[in-house]
């Protein structure tokens, strides 16, 4: 079992910069995959950002650029750098890790996929407001 603990919601005003954590606790060793998600009222959840085992980064098309996401290993910690934040982003950010991960034969790497199925703990989120 992962808990995991957001932190670092706010308001800020648009093309203004915040840095999510996510402290994570409890099987840390059973981890592949972690990511980043965000769900606004009234609209389906979307995949933000993951990391995989070798924090190698991947990002929505929406967010790239302007976000990145980084693993502190001795803290047992995530983050996402928000920055050139526009009103439209305003939502719940929501941290993940999961043990699935994918294996590919061409490269011989593993890889993480922003299915939110393969993310079994889940973190309660942190309110990120963004005003015009």
């Amino acid at each position: 079992q992962v808990a995991l603990l957001e932190s670092g919601g706010g308001s800020v005003q648009s093309g203004g910069s915040l840095r999510l954590s996510c402290a994570a606790s409890g099987d840390t060793a059973s981890i592949r995959c972690m990511g980043w998600f965000r769900q606004a009222p009234g609209k389906e959840r979307e995949w933000v950002a993951l990391l995989d085992r070798s924090s190698n980064t991947n990002y929505a098309i929406s967010v790239k650029g302007r976000f990145a996401t980084s693993r502190d290993n001795a803290k047992n910690t995530l983050y996402l750098q928000m920055n050139s934040l526009k009103p439209e982003e305003t939502a719940m950010y929501y941290c993940a890790a999961g043990s699935k991960e994918y294996y590919s034969d061409d490269s011989g790497i593993y890889y993480c996929v922003a299915n939110p199925s393969d993310f079994s703990s889940w973190g309660q989120g942190t309110q990120v407001t963004v005003s015009s």
